[in-house]
């Protein structure tokens, strides 16, 4: 029988690899990217993904009124306090340039937190200039936190989440040949 620790948080235990050893980074974007596509499709988005890697963007949601380009990034360990976990907010640029992420090429940024099973979904507008996010998924005393309100917010990328006022109706293109409705 395994001995509790004194640590009141609960976290998920994480699944050791069982055949070829510790992952890799690239191992596990690729499973936070898998995460995102099982999380995403189980809540009715439609999910796509650009061939290769030259977007700046991971995956193409569509809500069934439009589309949303959104980047996943991930973090599996806390930082030395336990309490907030850092995650890359940037990428780097043609020139190799460090810069963080924009409107014109994304629209939102999903962090996955691993060991909780917790995701972020931030607009790209609430990112500024931060070159890493930090998030405290159990509180912090110094006021940080900034991003808990962005918990768990997949709403924010439903049908009419864009509408500038509630319940303002939109002007819908008439059906094209796919059956689909478009909004204008």
């Amino acid at each position: 029988m395994k001995k509790k620790s004194g640590n009141s948080r609960e976290r998920t235990a994480q699944t050791a690899p069982l055949v070829r050893g510790p992952l890799n980074c690239k191992a596990k974007g690729d499973l936070a990217e898998l995460a995102f596509l099982y999380k995403a499709a189980s809540l009715g988005f439609g999910v796509a993904q650009p061939y290769g890697d030259k977007e700046r963007y991971d995956f193409i949601l569509d809500s069934g009124e439009r589309f949303w380009r959104v980047q996943v990034k991930s973090t599996s360990g806390a930082e030395a306090d336990h309490t907030g976990y850092l995650v890359s907010a940037c990428h780097n640029s043609p020139n190799n340039k460090i810069e963080p992420y924009r409107a014109d090429e994304i629209d939102f940024f999903a962090a996955y937190i691993v060991p909780l099973g917790i995701w972020y979904v931030v607009p790209v507008n609430q990112l500024g200039s931060h070159r890493f996010m930090r998030f405290y998924p159990s509180g912090c005393r110094s006021g940080g936190g900034c991003f808990e309100a962005f918990r768990e917010a997949w709403h924010l990328m439903a049908p009419a989440a864009d509408l500038p006022q509630p319940r303002t109706l939109r002007n819908a293109r008439t059906i094209n040949r796919h059956r689909k409705r478009f909004v204008e």
